[in-house]
């Protein structure tokens, strides 16, 4: 059950009672509701401790949640109009004197809301407390959800492609027929089967995609196609968002391609499949009418390009192309099942000949029986498993829960264990895993956002965040993921049973509107703000264009579209150019409208997210500082004509997400940031536009919490306040960096930039000039925990091994035009574990990587280097070594000799190399003893 709303209100009113003279005039009311809250909490709690769960109870906890989220909006207000401005002496005093009569009326209305909440959760209290739920979900009145409680619980592990059993086979029949030019066959489909019995709807969790990526991912295949693209189609097909998606993969997608309409796409695409030969995949697709809006597409048939499918619908392939190729993936057999369970459920151990206990065995064999064969089911199920480890008790308590989720009907069986995961999740982490249903089918969630928007919203703790954000980091993982669909359609039919939030689009446009009490939208397509009549909304996620090009003429009036279409062409006509500005102002005008309307009507808003931009209008409106409540605030490529920001922003004192990086479409116009943000204490992220006005200089030094520094530099900034963020963990310096009154004799003698011992990523980017290198080492003397490091700026001399942190575990240099092989410093580095060297990295014709160097190192990466010619590898050199990628460092003669001594090296990318050079790596040519134990070679465009 979701107790995040009641915590997140008790927690804003506990912060409020800290300080007694601020409650004075509603003090007795905010006590009564706090002490109403908290018998609240206590109910909820027992109710999921019994596990009660019928139509009651989940009425009880939406109503329940809506009465925090108005208690909550109500003491905060207090907080920000009232509580804010008693404070600050004799001078503040004066002013408020001179409105003591406003804030008497906001006092008395306050206390008038306080009031009549409480006299709602006093209500709803006496109809709870008829109900004894001791009794729920042991008289059956209420079905028990799973016999006990949990002590020892985790976050499920996510699919790695280490854990991958039976698709050898399965890879050795698709990979030849895609291979061969000869067929006819253009279409291939991998589609899904249940035992013997092929379906004409199958079912997902078979494995269909991760054998697709192993495929996209096998040497023969990469080798054999000059490009390969992927795009994920899912249930709601968006023909441009495919489109662009394939252009993307192509490195063919250009600005103007996004204005472009779907019909100029989808034939620039088609003419290049045509020319090249190219693999396609489209994941996920669901039925023959997905496949005619993007037919177009592939419509060429005299061509070497193929396209491979994945899909739950058989039907498909004979419907895409009468010579296609059909594969049916089989389920898992019981050999294969329970490999793959071990894999997942049980830890690995050194112990030579470990075996598990017998009984856990049996009972292991017996609950992955249930699974049917269904990798998913089989990983989920896994993931629970392995949190209790090697515990039999525990093993013992999910088998009983197993046996009486599962059901005979195999179809039941993915939503039967993904419902039991659910259950086995602690309460405060349910409404986290809830809120993953806003984001839209097959959509990757980056997860420092989704972090952020936790905290925002109040669903999760500061500090449960910042210990995963920190573990990622530590590990170099995690930087996004997806949702299965099937995991995806549990998250949304739990949401929508508790409320959790709703989907907008032009379809459900006459139902928001009835919808009194809406928090959360989230629009996955354009749609009409106006249709939102909630005024307590807290959050709105916007995931398509502000504008998108397609609803430009639904916006405009029909006939003005019409004569300006029939006109445009006659550049000297009067009434064209006339024309063309009475469209611009009707436009400019009702994007106006939507700021407006959105800002005067939902001042509770905390969350506000634009995710794709777009043209938005002529100027973001002074209203905004109107949102008082908001926690993020994310306007990132949002195209304005005008970019000077409102000085209203500097009201939003409680943000703690604020990114500005607008643009200008037609010109790189710098952004003009009023110098407010220093108000913003609360602020933990901020990113700064990339360029900003030479009007602009920034005080950032009240920014104590600050965790996230983007777009930083001394010419809009003053380096001496990042001395005062002391809870920094990520600075990424965009500019010109400066260091004032620098003492260039004694460098010892400066003072420490940063103090912040969090700070665990810096990047520095300069497309305008140098950095001087002892601005640069001084820099980087102060930030001695840092893992990742990233140089995008021209220094020529890398500093010394003393200045650099030796927690470092990423580097990445670009355009540093070093002038000495960087190797004899970087090889210094012993937790150093990824390194990539890219586009004039350094400017030497020589490498060396001797003696024992590298010792960690797992992935090397070497772009554009285009003056290495010899690059030499001792014989225990960089002994860790898993994945080599060589691409566009034409003058390089071979490969090292020490490559072969390299028995880790599991891939090695050979891309856009001289093919002289692809002949000696392959079988037969020189070099290809060097490379012959790596088990991946890839070659790509090196024709």
């Amino acid at each position: 059950m979701d107790f995040s709303a009641v915590s997140s209100a008790l927690k804003t009113i506990g912060e409020l009672t800290q300080e007694v003279t601020s409650l004075w005039g509603v003090d007795e009311q905010v006590e009564g509701l706090a002490s109403e809250l908290r018998w609240m909490q206590s109910f909820l709690k027992v109710a999921d401790a019994r596990k009660v769960d019928n139509e009651l109870i989940r009425t009880s906890v939406v109503e329940i949640r809506e009465l925090a989220y108005d208690a909550e909006d109500v003491i905060e207000t207090f907080s920000l109009k009232v509580a804010s401005k008693r404070k600050g002496g004799f001078s503040n005093c004066i002013k408020r004197s001179s409105c003591f009569l406003k804030e008497g009326c906001l006092l008395h209305r306050i206390k008038s809301e306080i009031e009549k909440i409480t006299v709602r959760i006093k209500e709803l209290t006496r109809q709870l407390k008829t109900y004894d739920v001791s009794k729920f979900g042991v008289d059956g009145e209420g079905p028990s959800s799973s016999t006990e409680r949990r002590v020892s619980r985790r976050s499920y592990p996510h699919v790695m492609d280490d854990n991958i059993v039976g698709l050898g086979k399965d890879i050795k029949q698709l990979v030849p027929v895609l291979l061969d030019e000869q067929s006819e066959c253009r279409v291939v489909s991998i589609c899904g089967i249940v035992g013997t019995m092929a379906l004409s709807t199958g079912m997902g969790g078979l494995g269909k995609t991760t054998l697709a990526k192993k495929i996209y991912h096998e040497s023969q295949v990469v080798g054999h196609f000059k490009h390969l693209a992927w795009a994920n189609v899912s249930q709601n097909c968006q023909e441009r968002k495919v489109c662009e998606d394939i252009l993307s993969d192509l490195n063919i997608l250009t600005e103007a391609d996004k204005m472009m309409k779907v019909e100029k796409l989808a034939e620039k695409l088609s003419s290049f499949l045509e020319k090249n030969k190219c693999l396609v995949i489209l994941d996920d697709i669901w039925n023959p009418v997905d496949w005619d809006s993007l037919k177009p597409v592939f419509s060429a048939r005299e061509t070497k390009s193929k396209i491979l499918l994945t899909s739950r619908n058989k039907k498909i392939i004979s419907h895409a192309d009468k010579n296609g190729f059909l594969y049916q993936l089989q389920c898992l057999n019981d050999e294969q099942s329970w490999e793959l369970f071990q894999k997942i459920a049980i830890p690995p151990t050194n112990s030579p000949g470990y075996k598990i206990e017998a009984k856990m065995k049996e009972l292991g064999e017996d609950m992955v029986k249930h699974c049917a064969g269904l990798p998913l089911a089989i990983i989920i199920l896994g993931g629970i498993l392995a949190t209790k480890y090697p515990s039999l008790t525990e093993w013992l308590n999910v088998s009983v829960n197993v046996k009486s989720y599962f059901k005979n009907d195999k179809g039941q069986v993915l939503k039967d264990v993904l419902l039991l995961s659910y259950d086995d999740l602690p309460p405060y982490l349910r409404p986290c895993f809830l809120y993953l249903s806003q984001f839209p089918e097959d959509y990757e969630i980056p997860v420092d956002r989704l972090i952020q928007l936790w905290i925002a919203e109040g669903i999760l703790a500061k500090r449960c965040t910042i210990q995963v954000r920190e573990r990622y980091v530590a590990t170099l993982k995690m930087t996004s993921f997806q949702m299965h669909d099937l995991m995806r359609g549990v998250c949304l039919s739990k949401a929508k049973q508790e409320k959790f939030f709703d989907i907008a689009d032009q379809s459900n446009a006459c139902q928001l509107s009835r919808i009194g009490r809406v928090r959360r939208v989230s629009v996955h397509k354009y749609f009409w703000i106006h249709y939102i009549k909630s005024p307590r909304l807290r959050s709105l996620l916007f995931f398509d264009k502000f504008l998108p090009v397609e609803e430009e003429d639904n916006v405009l009036p029909l006939a003005m579209v019409r004569n300006f279409d029939n006109h445009k062409e006659e550049l000297f006509n009067p009434w064209v150019w006339f024309a063309a500005v009475l469209v611009c102002s009707v436009l400019v005008t009702k994007l106006r409208g939507s700021w407006k309307y959105m800002f005067n009507n939902f001042n509770f808003l905390r969350v506000l997210d634009y995710e794709r931009g777009g043209y938005a209008g002529c100027k973001l409106p002074n209203d905004i500082g109107k949102l008082i409540h908001l926690r993020f605030l994310r306007l990132r490529g949002l195209e304005f004509d005008s970019l000077k920001l409102p000085s209203s922003l500097g009201n939003l004192r409680c943000l703690q997400t604020l990114d500005l990086r607008i643009i200008n479409g037609l010109c790189s116009e710098s952004v003009h940031v009023p110098n407010l943000l220093w108000r913003m204490q609360q602020l933990r992220h901020l990113y700064l536009p990339q360029q900003c006005s030479s009007k602009t200089k920034l005080k950032l030094g009240t920014l104590k919490n600050l965790q996230t520094l983007v777009n930083f530099n001394t010419k809009n900034c003053y380096v001496k306040d990042l001395i005062n963020m002391t809870n920094l963990r990520e600075l990424e310096i965009r500019g010109s960096f400066n260091i004032e009154d620098f003492n260039t004799e004694e460098l010892d003698k400066n003072p420490p930039i940063i103090q912040s011992k969090y700070l665990h990523s810096l990047s520095i980017i300069n497309d305008e000039g140098r950095i001087d290198p002892r601005h640069l080492a001084h820099l980087l003397l102060s930030c001695e925990n840092i893992s990742k490091l990233r140089l995008d700026v021209e220094i020529r001399r890398l500093p010394e091994y003393h200045y650099l942190s030796s927690n470092l575990a990423y580097i990445k240099l670009r355009r540093c035009k070093l002038e000495e092989d960087p190797m004899p410093t970087l090889e210094k580095l012993l937790y150093l574990r990824m390194l990539e060297l890219h586009e004039e990295a350094f400017i030497v014709k020589e490498m060396f990587c001797c003696g024992q160097a590298f010792a960690k190192l797992e992935s090397l990466s070497l772009k554009g280097l285009n003056n290495l010619e010899e690059w030499k590898v001792g014989e225990e050199a960089m002994a860790s070594l898993q994945r080599l990628e060589i691409q566009k460092c034409r003058q390089l003669k071979k490969l090292p000799d020490g490559l072969r001594f390299i028995a880790t090296l599991q891939e090695l990318k050979i891309d856009s190399m001289p093919k002289t050079f692809k002949d000696k790596v392959e079988e037969g040519g020189e070099d290809f003893w060097k490379g012959r134990h790596v088990p991946s070679i890839i070659f790509h465009d090196c024709e």
